[in-house]
């Protein structure tokens, strides 16, 4: 295949060779603003708490100007990297635009391993996350917590591996960082942490309920990006179950940060799986360059038979396509449900539900097998899904219950 002048994809993806799919990282929803708030926080105040509030008003990191992207190469210090490789992927985070993590993956790419900080190994982690390297991402969280770095990293790096774990389906794994993490940092996000692996091991009722009382007890002093993670947390463990007030709960999440695309995309397929495909088209209005939302608006396009579908599914095949071509495919949930739900490929959209279930196990990711091998008629794999289930006493409102 040529790319002709109509395919813009690989412009989109300037990373020394690296081609990322639009659709941005698992739930790595709040960890770039931590990142920021920890940074920042270590080079700003005399031992600082791990993660605390920046008052809005105060000027603590002048962020490099992104227009020069050529810039990485000039950087004479490992906090002029830092920062430089912390904009991209905060750039990246809040605009969906994957030409950041390319830069990002560039900038690295020309910094020596031997000058790499603990700040640095933390955002390559966080790169390598996005980039679904988890091996590698998981590595440098090592590096960072055997480190005799500033504790407030070592935090940061216990909550992006608990978050890892916990979307790789390592419960156990995961459990351990969350308890790391609040014997540094005792908090909303630390009891978020908890909640989740709760959640996904058979006590959602419980980490629901906890959660949400001491969310309300947080309200009056917790800095914003805590109260944002519980309510995220809360809204997926209210999804888990089927409660009334799910809806509720993604519109606080998604009000207390518009820019969270993780946070945006689930609210998109809960509308869809509740059939309000008008509310899900406001929701992905203009995202079409982040290839979840893109395919969550496609697939509310053929609930309501909307004839605008034709040029989004033109173009969301080629992107993959694209992507296919160069063996760099790393949404494979994306693609698999386009074809599961838009392109009525059952065969197709398993080969793909089932590689990224080989590394990613969140709810979606399962939910989204099980609908695929049923749809393709692969029983030996629904039987491997529902015997990981049993064995966490996994369940969750979004598994097809005949297919349990």
């Amino acid at each position: 295949m040529m790319c002709s002048s109509k395919c813009t994809t690989d412009d989109r993806y300037p990373g020394g060779g690296v081609t990322i799919a639009a659709g941005l990282a698992l739930r790595g929803r709040a960890l770039l603003p931590l990142i920021a708030l920890l940074g920042v926080a270590t080079h700003s105040y005399a031992a600082p708490p791990p993660i605390e509030p920046i008052p809005q008003a105060q000027v603590l990191i002048e962020l490099p100007d992104l227009s020069n992207v050529q810039g990485a190469a000039t950087d004479k210090t490992p906090e002029q990297a830092a920062n430089r490789i912390q904009a991209f992927l905060q750039q990246a985070r809040t605009s969906g635009d994957p030409r950041f993590l390319g830069y990002a993956q560039r900038a690295f790419n020309e910094w020596p391993d031997a000058r790499l900080t603990p700040r640095l190994l933390m955002l390559r982690a966080s790169l390598n996350q996005s980039l679904h390297k988890f091996d590698d991402a998981r590595a440098d969280l090592d590096k960072v917590i055997s480190h005799p770095s500033d504790p407030a990293l070592k935090t940061q790096a216990w909550l992006i591996l608990a978050n890892l774990e916990t979307v790789q389906g390592r419960y156990d794994h995961a459990r351990v960082a969350c308890t790391e993490l609040e014997s540094r940092y005792a908090g909303l996000i630390t009891a978020s942490c908890h909640a989740l692996v709760k959640a996904r091991t058979g006590r959602a009722e419980e980490a629901y309920n906890r959660l949400n009382a001491m969310t309300r007890v947080s309200q009056s002093h917790a800095d914003r990006t805590s109260i944002a993670w519980a309510q995220g947390t809360l809204a997926d463990i209210a999804t888990q179950q089927a409660r009334p007030d799910a809806q509720i709960r993604w519109q606080k999440a998604l009000a207390l940060d518009p820019d969270d695309l993780y946070i945006r995309a689930a609210y998109a397929d809960w509308l869809i799986q509740h059939q309000q495909p008008d509310d899900a088209l406001k929701l992905t209005e203009g995202y079409e360059q982040v290839d979840n939302l893109a395919v969550l608006r496609s697939i509310a396009l053929k609930q309501l038979d909307d004839p605008k579908l034709a040029a989004l599914k033109t173009r969301l095949n080629q992107r993959f396509e694209e992507a296919r071509w160069r063996g760099n495919l790393l949404h494979k949930r994306d693609l698999a449900r386009f074809l599961l739900d838009v392109e009525n490929d059952p065969e197709a959209a398993f080969t793909y539900a089932w590689q990224n279930w080989q590394t990613q196990r969140e709810p979606a990711d399962t939910a989204l097998i099980l609908r695929a091998s049923a749809a393709a008629d692969k029983p030996d794999a629904r039987q491997t899904v529902t015997r990981w289930l049993e064995a966490r006493h996994q369940q969750d409102a979004r598994y097809p219950e005949n297919l349990l």
